[in-house]
């Protein structure tokens, strides 16, 4: 898929699991809970020593969507790409990660929280953005301001959604989906409750095709 395309399916999913813990050897049994769902979509923090081989290891499996996400430093895209992800996520806005996925064609969703970050980030090209941390940033009610000045942008808000906030956001037209941990909770995949994991992905794909805008 080209870089567009990566990002137009992201969208399409409407929710995007955010694992920020997993071990690679829970890493299939996490992928075929999210399959079963019918959620194939992975981004994967990279904030622990077994990330990057976490990341390889679902990158392996063709039928899932993975996306590197914490990447705030240049050579963690090329740390991506050499793992196999198919997209970038940043919590903030950096021009080095941003300038090095435009060099290497890798499609990125910048974190922005403030309408300058937001100008900066379509400076570099970009309209889907990560809302980043959504609640704490104002939450429905800033992406409602948002979106009067930026009306061509899409947000995939980040940071506080769950399965009881999630309608909310995903109501809004200016939200192409939401990031959440809820169904991919670290203690749940510690536990090996991967059928609970697929309960709460159902769950979650359900609320995404129920809340429209």
């Amino acid at each position: 898929m080209t870089p567009s395309a990566v990002l137009t399916h992201v969208c399409e999913r409407r929710v995007v699991p955010v694992v920020t813990r997993l071990e690679v050897e829970r890493a299939g049994d996490l992928a075929r809970a999210l399959k079963r769902a019918g959620l194939p979509l992975i981004e994967l923090t990279l904030r622990t020593s077994s990330a990057v081989a976490v990341l390889r290891r679902l990158a392996a499996d063709e039928e899932l969507l993975v996306g590197a996400g914490t990447v705030i430093r240049a050579e963690q895209v090329d740390i991506a790409v050499e793992a196999g992800a198919r997209f970038v996520v940043t919590p903030g806005l950096s021009g080095e990660v941003m300038q090095r996925c435009r060099e290497v064609a890798m499609p990125v969703i910048p974190g922005v929280s403030t309408a300058t970050e937001i100008i900066a980030a379509l400076d570099h090209g970009c309209s889907v953005m990560k809302f980043f941390p959504a609640e704490t940033s104002g939450g429905t009610a800033a992406l409602r301001a948002l979106e009067a000045p930026f009306p061509d942008v899409r947000f995939i808000p980040t940071g506080g959604v769950n399965a009881g906030n999630a309608a909310n956001y995903l109501r809004l037209r200016c939200v192409a989906a939401v990031g959440g941990s809820w169904m991919v909770a670290a203690p749940l995949i510690d536990a090996r409750e991967f059928d609970t994991v697929t309960r709460l992905a159902e769950q979650a794909v359900a609320i995404a095709a129920e809340a429209r805008p």
